[in-house]
């Protein structure tokens, strides 16, 4: 499938690139934090929140509500599922990296969504984006076959455990974790998620 950049105009109806907060200090950071061969997310980490572009990110990212600042990192190829939450979510690119992304409003009434819509992003390192509440996203995918490491900020206590059982009609159906709507191939094996990715569960080529 062919890669736009976050910086074509086709990027304007998933998000924006976030100006005028210096990332450069956390970039570093997150170099020694783990990319390993698999995918793993931390919602908050608390080595990073100590770094002054926290306040710079709560501030003037999301205006001063509390926020969680963790990172995904591993080895990817695969869209696997689409999530969405109720606000919008940071990220900072600490290496090269490929979003898969597509559009809230294409979640068909019964929750499935075709993957022939989804389209790919190279977010270069260093890049810091807003991807907005109606985007569908999951795991960065690697760039040429190599490790990414990706900043992931969102309001407080997001992708955590659910504290209440869901209900089993609509959009409840895909109610995954604390604010985080989830469709999931069925490909991908994700225990407990809504199958309602239909068609290819789409790879990135090396």
């Amino acid at each position: 499938m062919k890669v736009y950049s976050v910086f074509d105009k086709e990027f304007a109806p998933y998000g924006k690139i976030l100006t005028g907060i210096d990332c450069a200090e956390l970039v570093e950071a997150m170099q020694a934090t783990p990319a390993p061969d698999e995918v793993i997310y931390v919602p908050s980490d608390a080595n990073l929140e100590k770094l002054p572009v926290f306040a710079a990110l709560r501030d003037s990212g999301f205006g001063g509500i509390p926020i969680e600042l963790g990172y995904c990192n591993g080895t990817n190829n695969k869209l696997n599922a689409v999530e969405y939450h109720r606000s919008s979510e940071l990220n900072v690119a600490c290496s090269d990296l490929i979003l898969l992304l597509g559009r809230e409003q294409d979640i068909e009434p019964d929750g499935r969504y075709d993957t022939a819509k989804i389209e790919a992003f190279l977010v270069p390192k260093g890049t810091a984006i807003e991807v907005y509440a109606t985007t569908l996203h999951y795991a960065p995918c690697s760039v040429k076959g190599q490790p990414f490491r990706c900043v992931v900020v969102l309001p407080r206590d997001t992708n955590l455990d659910l504290e209440h059982k869901p209900g089993a009609e609509g959009e409840d159906r895909l109610l995954f974790a604390r604010n985080k709507w989830l469709v999931a191939h069925p490909d991908a094996q994700i225990e407990g998620a809504f199958n309602g990715l239909y068609g290819e569960n789409i790879t990135v080529a090396d």
